[in-house]
């Protein structure tokens, strides 16, 4: 049953949440091809199956023929009714007018990187093709070249890919890197193909898209936790700083809830950097810390007794670096129930999380983190 307690800290997160995911903003991955290649399986193996679940997406031109699907921090433009190398003049009609308002908007709402899928299994790349990528290459949206469904043995993928590949590099078209990628999106069992070329294709979005949706891209795909983990760890750093000189001042430890706002922005940077959607991260915030007083002092009275040399007297002093050690094993303890939840490592109970484990994770793994940080210090 739901506290006060839990009702206002699961409030102030869920602000936190929202006020992070505004400033991160969404990536938007334009994704062409042909009918059948494997786009959507291709998506939903790097970026979840989220964007699958929102069914057609929204028209974005009038003519009803680009759909924008969104979810979170990821957005896919792809198309409806018309074929690429059939309809190709009025793709890229539409395409250009669409790209045309966009540039007057929010970086968040623009198009970053474009995906063109060939399947392999085709062994053929038409000219309309190549005039289509070279098209939206004028269009301004950095292309990436992509052959699905490769099958490989070992190390080396099929011939008749490799022939495929070497055909259309011949044609010199203006791909990113001017690189073409092999993928196996799904594994098979019955075949024994291994999944493969993801990350290599996640790394060439990176590449191409602007510096400045990075940390959105970070938080959409699925498959990549160094990347998050390195992205959360800014976000830890940062707060542990900000702690730290909050804690060089005199704070009074009844006044400790001026840690809390710090503390809060940074678990929610970091649950949003790990795509947990906001009710679970919440849900799982007020599992993990135990909740707050209306004044945040529990969480901190709660915690702080288990960073060495902080002490137990109510009224002391919140020094520099009993703060900083706080911050920064209440950090990496969220992180770590973030990774494991991203993971599918903590599973529902009875259709809600379950909070107990919740709960030990991040209480055995602040325990590490507070002696770590205090013994380096």
């Amino acid at each position: 049953m739901a506290t006060p307690a839990d009702d206002w800290f699961g409030k102030a997160f869920s602000k936190a949440w929202k006020d992070k995911a505004e400033e991160i903003g969404r990536f938007n991955l334009a994704i062409f091809g042909k009918t059948g290649v494997g786009k959507s399986t291709l998506v939903n193996a790097i970026f979840g199956s989220e964007i699958a679940a929102t069914g057609i997406g929204e028209p974005v031109t009038r003519s009803e023929h680009l759909y924008l699907h969104q979810s979170g921090t990821l957005g896919v433009l792809d198309t409806r009714g018309l074929e690429v190398g059939r309809d190709n003049a009025t793709l890229i009609a539409e395409l250009k007018d669409y790209l045309h308002g966009m540039r007057r908007k929010p970086l968040a709402e623009q198009i970053h990187v474009a995906w063109y899928c060939v399947r392999a299994g085709d062994r053929r790349f038409e000219p309309t093709e190549a005039e289509f990528i070279r098209a939206l290459h004028e269009l301004g949206l950095p292309v990436i070249l992509v052959l699905t469904q490769v099958p490989r043995a070992g190390s080396r993928v099929h011939p008749d890919a490799e022939a495929l590949a070497a055909s259309i590099a011949a044609l010199d078209l203006p791909i990113e890197g001017g690189l073409i990628h092999y993928t196996m999106a799904m594994a098979d069992e019955f075949t024994g193909q291994t999944a493969y070329g993801l990350q290599e294709l996640l790394d060439a979005t990176f590449r191409g898209a602007p510096s400045g949706v990075a940390h959105a891209i970070t938080a959409a795909q699925r498959i990549d936790f160094v990347r998050k983990r390195d992205r959360a760890e800014v976000a830890i750093k940062a707060a542990t700083g900000a702690a730290t000189t909050a804690g060089a001042s005199p704070i009074p430890f009844s006044d400790a809830a001026i840690l809390v706002p710090i503390q809060l922005a940074m678990m929610a940077s970091i649950a949003v950097t790990y795509g947990i959607p906001i009710e679970r991260s919440t849900a799982a915030s007020i599992a993990a810390t135990a909740a707050a007083t209306t004044a945040g002092r529990s969480l901190v009275g709660n915690l702080i007794k288990f960073v060495p040399g902080a002490g137990t007297a109510v009224a002391g002093t919140v020094n520099a670096t009993v703060a900083g050690t706080f911050t920064y094993a209440m950090g990496h303890a969220w992180l770590r129930v973030c990774e494991r939840l991203a993971r599918g490592e903590l599973r529902m109970v009875g259709g809600a999380l379950d909070s107990k484990t919740i709960h030990k994770v991040f209480m055995d793994e602040f325990k590490v983190q507070a002696s770590r940080r205090r013994l380096s210090s």
